[in-house]
Formats: C-alpha cells, sequence, structure tokens
C-alpha cells in the first residue's frame, strides 16, 4: 500500500506543480522548489506549525501568539499547502518562518527536514501525510495533530488503505476537537494513551482590541446610514443564491447593501462579470479609494485579502458561505465573537462543533436557499433589538467554551521540553 500511496503521489505532485507554474501572475508567490523542499536552512531549530490554509492559519495565529507570550525567542516557522494560506502566514509576522509544505514524497520531505529541522512540529487539524509523518518518527521529531478533527466518511476512506495510516501514526499525539474526533482517530491507528479532547481552537479566537474602532469607521466611510450585510467566503453556486436573496432583501430595504466576499481570489472576476451580466450596480473593494463611500451601489465586491474580519465588525448582520453548496461550511466564530447574528446554509460538516453549538443556543441560524436567507437577512435588518439579542447569544456562546489553548499549551510544554533536552545531549551536525 505504501508503494501505491507513493506511486499516486509521484504522479500528482508534478501535475501540481505544472498547474502553478503554468498559473503565471494568476498564482503569485507560488515558489515552486519549495513544494519539493528545496530552501534556505533554518537556524536554531524551530518549532514548526502546518497550516494548510487560510482557516488554519487563523489558527495558528493564536497558537503563535500563546507561544511568543511563553517563549519570546523560540523560531518559528509556518508552512501551508496553498498559495492564499502562505500569503496569510506571511502577514501574522516578519520574524516568522513562511514556507510551502512539501510534496509527500521522499526527496521532498528529507530535503525540508534537512533545512528545517524542527524541534517539534504541530500538525493543525486534519493533514495526515505518511511519507512526512514516517521522516519525523524516524529523526526523533515530536508531532501533534492540533485541533484534530475527522469525519465518518473520512475515517472510512482511511481505513480503506489498511496499515499506511495507522503506521503513519505511530507515537503521533493527537489533540482531538471532540469525543467523537479522537474516537475516529483511534479507529485509523491512532494510539489510545497519545490521543486527547482538547475541545475546539476556534473558541480561542483572539479579535483584534481595536476591531470595534475600525468595523464603525469603516461603516461610516463605506455606507452611512444604510442596512449592510457581508457573505463571507461564498463558493461558486452560492453568490448566486447570495446575490439573489439580497435582490428579494432589496425589495423592502432598498437601501440595504452586501459586501460580497468570494472565497478564492482567483473567482473575484467572475464574480464581478456575473454582477455585471445582471445590471446590479456594485463596486470592486480594490478599486475604491480609502473605502470611499459605495454610493448608490447594491454589493460591495470584497476582492481583497485580509480584510473580511473588519466587514464583519462594519456590518449589521453575517451569513458565512461554504455552505449553500456542499463544501463544508467556513468559520462562523469570528462574526459570531463580534455580536453579529450568524445565518449558515445546511452543510457545514467541516465546522459541525461549532455549527451545532451556535445554532442550539439561539446565535445562528440555519437556511436551505435563497428565499430563506432573504428572509432570516431581510428579518434581522429590520429588527435590532432582535439581531442584538442573536448576537449576543452568540458571543456568550463562543466565551463560554473557550480553553482548548490552555489545554493545547499543557500537552505542547512538555514535548518542547524533551526537544530541548535532546538536542543538548545531541551534537548538532
Amino acid at each position: 500500500m505504501r508503494s501505491l500511496y507513493r506511486l499516486a503521489v509521484c504522479l500528482a505532485a508534478p501535475l501540481h506543480a505544472a498547474t502553478l507554474a503554468l498559473g503565471g501572475r494568476a498564482v503569485p508567490g507560488r515558489r515552486l522548489s519549495e513544494r519539493f523542499g528545496f530552501g534556505a536552512h533554518i537556524e536554531g531549530a524551530p518549532l514548526w506549525i502546518h497550516a494548510a490554509s487560510v482557516g488554519e492559519v487563523q489558527l495558528a495565529a493564536t497558537l503563535v501568539r500563546a507561544l511568543r507570550e511563553r517563549h519570546p525567542s523560540l523560531p518559528i516557522l509556518i508552512t501551508a499547502f496553498t498559495t492564499t494560506g502562505a500569503a496569510r502566514a506571511g502577514a501574522l509576522g516578519p520574524d516568522l518562518f513562511i514556507r510551502y509544505l512539501p510534496y509527500d514524497l521522499p526527496g521532498a520531505v528529507h530535503r525540508f527536514l534537512d533545512r528545517a529541522r524542527p524541534r517539534l512540529a504541530i500538525i493543525l487539524e486534519t493533514e495526515l501525510w505518511p511519507t512526512l509523518y514516517r521522516a519525523c518518527r524516524q529523526r526523533n521529531i515530536g508531532l501533534v495533530v492540533a485541533n484534530a478533527r475527522l469525519s465518518s466518511r473520512s475515517a472510512r476512506r482511511y481505513r480503506r488503505f489498511g496499515t499506511l495510516f495507522r503506521t503513519a501514526l505511530n507515537g503521533v499525539q493527537v489533540a482531538a476537537q471532540s469525543v467523537e474526533d479522537a474516537e475516529r482517530f483511534r479507529a485509523i491507528g491512532a494510539e489510545p494513551d497519545r490521543t486527547h479532547v482538547i475541545g475546539n481552537l476556534k473558541f480561542d479566537v483572539t479579535l483584534p482590541l481595536d476591531i470595534t474602532v475600525r468595523g464603525e469607521r469603516l461603516r461610516e466611510e463605506c455606507a452611512p446610514g444604510r442596512p449592510m450585510w457581508v457573505a463571507g467566503s461564498t463558493h461558486e453556486g452560492e453568490d448566486e443564491q447570495v446575490i439573489a436573496a439580497h435582490n428579494l432583501i432589496r425589495g423592502r430595504l432598498p437601501a440595504a447593501v452586501l459586501v460580497l466576499a468570494p472565497r478564492h481570489p482567483r473567482r473575484f472576476d467572475a464574480v464581478a462579470a456575473r454582477l455585471a451580466e445582471r445590471n446590479i450596480p456594485y463596486v470592486r473593494h480594490s478599486r475604491a479609494a480609502d473605502h470611499q463611500r459605495v454610493g448608490d451601489a447594491a454589493v460591495v465586491l470584497l476582492d481583497t485579502l485580509g480584510e473580511l474580519l473588519e466587514f464583519y465588525a462594519a456590518a449589521d448582520v453575517a451569513f458565512v458561505g461554504g455552505s449553500l453548496v456542499p463544501v463544508g461550511g467556513h468559520n462562523l466564530l469570528e462574526p459570531a465573537a463580534l455580536g453579529r447574528a450568524v445565518a449558515t446554509g445546511p452543510y457545514t460538516f467541516n465546522a459541525a462543533q461549532v455549527a451545532d453549538v451556535l445554532i442550539e443556543c439561539g446565535g445562528a441560524r440555519r437556511v436551505r436557499d435563497a428565499d430563506s436567507l432573504a428572509a432570516c437577512i431581510g428579518a434581522w435588518l429590520r429588527d435590532a433589538s432582535e439581531r442584538a439579542r442573536v448576537g449576543g447569544l452568540g458571543r456568550a456562546a463562543v466565551e463560554a467554551n473557550r480553553g482548548a489553548l490552555e489545554r493545547l499549551m499543557e500537552l505542547i510544554e512538555p514535548l518542547l521540553a524533551d526537544a530541548a533536552t535532546s538536542r543538548r545531549e545531541t551534537p548538532q551536525a
């Protein structure tokens, strides 16, 4: 099975690299050599955090802050797999090392580890790479899968690979989000005494201290006096439903403004074209000077990265995408932590625990389609007291479920101490 897996990766890696290379300017910052393990040597044996894409990078930011407080001189390396993830990681601070995760090929993995020489690896959520995990074990690099989650469907898929993933998980510490996630990891080979339930790190989201002030300023500069809602991280097939919902909302609230934020930058132009085809007055945020007022526009197309949180803070209510189409849903906690009433679609399997907590407490509402989305958002926009009540319930739920970060740090600290002892006892090359 290992040989078949390597063959599959050997075939897939060049295709992925070729896609990035042919993307040219459409895929900035692709640094293809890093995908094959090349890059400058990193001094000081960093703690290595892998955050596959934007969502995991947001978790990494929370973890980095905690590590900085306790270990201010500790070098930190962050790897990502997607270009958007790497771009977001690069914005976390100038003192971090940023690389792409190498393809799961023996040569690429060993070149990466030779150059990075991490003292400890922390893999966020569900990134299981058999070759990489095996290489870490061979080099006595401790490995933690943090905020680990695994759906029933994924667990069944992993079990079809026989001992491949069971062997990969030997010696790995698993810090699972829930009891169910922990049981599924044990079922695919995680060692019971190394599998822990710590809760969901996403509840420990830390908002910038000035985010409320920034949101108020943005609202005043952008759309003063107008009802405003955000549809964040939308996908293909979802934008159309959001736009249809906004048209329905404007039937009763003609001044309402939608901030539409597609998940992937490559789709910005396509969504702009769709708005133009439907003769919907819109402005592209990237072309607005200093958050100029939107005028008579019905839609603000948020075609920049890193500003969604500020728009959540500026808006009255929010819808979080990836949930009206079977993508699995994105981060509900940022708008909830800001006290915004949140709507989500039926597909939230990527963050089922978060969605369940917020919906059960009344801090979020599930919608099915454009009609129900319009009904939900429209009602909130017309009733300030009700949206404040719902938003308050969501914020209280976020506060009540914090604590996973501290439990993760309690797991990491002994591993860091062991790694430091091992480095002192082992002569460095």
